[in-house]
Order: structure tokens, then C-alpha cells, then sequence
């Protein structure tokens, strides 16, 4: 009886996630609709997905992030942002971290979300993982942005759906984006997203969502042979945080 009332709890919280996501893209639609039109008003579509859109998920949710800073970010200038990535909730939290705008890179297959995924293709940079084509479009499109002072955001990983996984392999477009273009990268640990909002339909629940945003790594003397060493080094710092969270 217990365990079946915990499993309509879970499948309440997993629609009402749905709603929060929905509710408020239906309601400023026109808006969001008209801050598409122009890459040049993507600032302001981003101050309206941060402010509005994440941070009502994230406090309808129930989950309160808490961040922790080793280095901050200035304003205007470039970044390349890497996380661990085993929840939807680490787009909202990315948004909820950064007030410098930046923009996804992320794998093609959400376009296929209702309502979300409309906008998702108007804003982010898509990626075919499987087509090379499609990879030598990203770099382009990545490096078209940072002339327009957006830093970029990539979740190395993937997504992780094994959640026996602490942190997956890390690939290299990231670190060979951040060295090609001489931007600082910067390793974003989560700690509590798996514990909130896992992939694995009956668990999750409200609580803290911790982050730490670690000292970033200076690209500008690195060359393209130090990217599986920059990754490597990434990677290690984020794992460390999770190992000891």
C-alpha cells in the first residue's frame, strides 16, 4: 500500500514537471515567438527562459538550487560550459547558473518534445551525433555565435540513463571548440539532479539542488593536440565533486 501511494506520488510529480514545462511557453508564446525572429533579440529570449521558464520549474518542482562558486563569470565575455548531465533538470539549472546568455548545442531527437521542442530548434544549435556533416555545421554555427559574445554550453556526456553510472565518458567536441576558439571552459558539477528528477520514471522528489561552478581552465595557450588532455582534466574535476557529494 505504501510503496503503491509513493508510485502515484512519483507519477503526479512526473506530469506536474510536464505542466510546469508547458504552461509557461503557451502563456508567452507571441512573446517567445517574436524573440526568435532575430538572432540579435536572443538576449532577451534568454533573460525570459532564464527568469521565467526555468525558475518556475525549478521552485514549482520543489527543487531549490544552491550554487557554489570557485570562480564567476564576467559579464560579456565568451565561456564554453560543460556539466554532468542525468536529468531534464540540468537545462533549467544551466539556465538558472549563467546570467551571461549562451546557447545548447544539443542532440537533435528533443525537437520531438511537444511544445518545448518548437522553440528548442529555433534557439539551440542541433547536432546529428551519428553524421559528420552534421558536426562540421555545429563548429560553424558555434563559432558564429561567440562573435556575438554567447558563450555555448555542451553536456559532454550525452545523457547518462544508466544511473549506476556516476559520470560517463566525456566526448571531445567541447574541449576542441574551447581550444579552436580560445574561450575559457568551465566544469559545472551537479550534484542532486539525479536525486530530483532521474530518468527512471517512478523516483525523484523536492529537495536542494546543489552546484558547484568550478575554477575554469585557460584555453588560450592550448593547441588542438591538448584536447583529450583538457577533457581528461575536466572530467576528473567533476567527477571528483559527485565522488564526494
Amino acid at each position: 500500500m505504501v510503496k503503491r501511494i509513493r508510485n502515484i506520488g512519483h507519477v503526479l510529480y512526473r506530469i506536474w514537471f510536464y505542466v510546469l514545462v508547458a504552461v509557461p511557453i503557451l502563456l508567452f508564446f507571441p512573446v517567445l515567438l517574436v524573440l526568435t525572429f532575430s538572432e540579435k533579440t536572443y538576449p532577451q529570449f534568454f533573460w525570459v527562459a532564464r527568469n521565467i521558464w526555468a525558475k518556475t520549474i525549478l521552485y514549482g518542482m520543489g527543487c531549490f538550487p544552491i550554487v557554489k562558486w570557485h570562480q564567476r563569470l564576467e559579464k560579456d565575455k565568451s565561456y564554453m560550459l560543460v556539466a554532468n548531465h542525468t536529468s531534464m533538470l540540468d537545462i533549467m539549472l544551466m539556465l538558472y547558473v549563467s546570467k551571461n546568455p549562451f546557447v545548447f548545442v544539443g542532440k537533435q531527437e528533443l525537437v520531438k518534445i511537444p511544445v518545448f521542442g518548437f522553440f528548442y530548434k529555433r534557439v539551440c544549435i542541433l547536432v546529428d551525433r551519428d553524421s559528420a556533416k552534421s558536426r562540421t555545421a555545429v563548429y560553424r554555427r558555434v563559432q558564429h555565435r561567440l562573435k556575438q559574445n554567447l558563450s555555448v554550453c555542451i553536456f559532454p556526456e550525452g545523457g547518462v540513463p544508466d544511473e549506476t553510472v556516476l559520470l560517463d565518458h566525456f566526448k571531445d567536441g567541447a574541449f576542441r571548440m574551447a581550444v579552436t576558439h580560445n574561450i575559457p571552459v568551465v566544469p559545472i558539477s551537479f550534484l542532486d539532479s539525479k536525486k530530483r528528477f532521474s530518468w527512471t520514471f517512478l523516483s525523484g522528489g523536492p529537495g536542494k539542488l546543489r552546484v558547484t561552478v568550478n575554477t575554469f581552465f585557460e584555453t588560450s595557450i592550448l593547441g588542438t593536440e591538448d584536447t583529450s588532455t583538457l577533457r581528461e582534466e575536466v572530467k576528473d574535476v567533476i567527477f571528483n565533486d559527485l565522488n564526494g557529494a
